[in-house]
């Protein structure tokens, strides 16, 4: 069973993702802000982080950073769940940085599941 770390300060969001992913088979741990997520990070063997990018302590953009230096990291597959829109170009780079995948909120749940999927099969 894939485990699943998911960042996000909104509890309602939160608590949904979690259901929705945990019924569809994933182990989900959750953290509210950033500091909280990299700490429960290197408590938990994760699979895939997923992280918003408006957090309360610092932003998704700056944890992913922090994710991907730490070579304990390297096999960790980071996704973003944001309410801010992406341009092509700026979801290429993100993508080039190492981003699996950005998917915007709203979110339909059967698409979030399948792309959940998708980047823990890759």
């Amino acid at each position: 069973m894939a485990k699943i770390l998911y960042v996000e300060d909104d509890e309602d969001t939160r608590n949904l993702v979690r259901m929705i992913l945990k019924s569809n088979g994933y182990d989900v741990v959750t953290a509210y802000n950033g500091m909280e997520g990299l700490k429960k990070l290197g408590e938990n063997n994760v699979d895939l982080v997923i992280l918003d990018i408006m957090l309360p302590d610092t932003s998704g953009w700056d944890i992913f950073q922090r994710i991907k230096k730490d070579p304990k990291n390297k096999d960790v597959k980071v996704a973003f769940l944001s309410v801010i829109p992406v341009s092509e170009e700026r979801l290429d780079t993100l993508k080039k940085s190492g981003v699996k995948d950005y998917i915007t909120k709203p979110f339909d749940n059967e698409d979030l599941v399948r792309r959940v999927g998708k980047i823990l099969n890759m």
